[in-house]
């Protein structure tokens, strides 16, 4: 059973930064892609980005691309999403989610973490 443990959400103010982990266990990380998702106050989740077990990555909210990098360390089964430049409309809590396969925007996944929260105070 995969288990998903994110770690290194917190309070920050517009235009800082934020390093987001999620650390995968239970499976051989091999053939697995690691998605992040937010869900804001009063919204719905939202897919941001994953990478699959290549390195490869895939983008779903627009208004993140240029400000969020995600990484994988394949040795210590670790995502990592780093958030520059935050905004106010980026408080949400984020959740990292896992799925057998390649990059790609794909909604469902199969385990998912507990969340932890991101606030951007103005």
């Amino acid at each position: 059973q995969v288990q998903l443990v994110e770690s290194g959400g917190g309070l920050v103010q517009a235009g800082g930064s934020l390093g987001l982990s999620c650390a995968f266990s239970g499976r051989t990380f091999t053939g697995y892609t690691i998605a992040w998702f937010r869900q804001g106050p009063g919204k719905e989740r939202e897919f941001v980005v994953d990478i699959d077990w290549t390195g490869t990555t895939s983008y779903g909210a627009d208004s993140v691309q240029g400000r969020f990098t995600i990484s994988r360390d394949n040795a210590k089964k670790t995502v990592y999403l780093q958030m520059n430049s935050l905004q106010p409309e980026d408080t949400a809590v984020y959740y990292c989610a896992s799925r057998f396969g390649p990059s790609g925007v794909v909604l469902k996944y199969d385990y998912w973490g507990q969340g932890t929260q991101v606030t951007v105070s103005s």
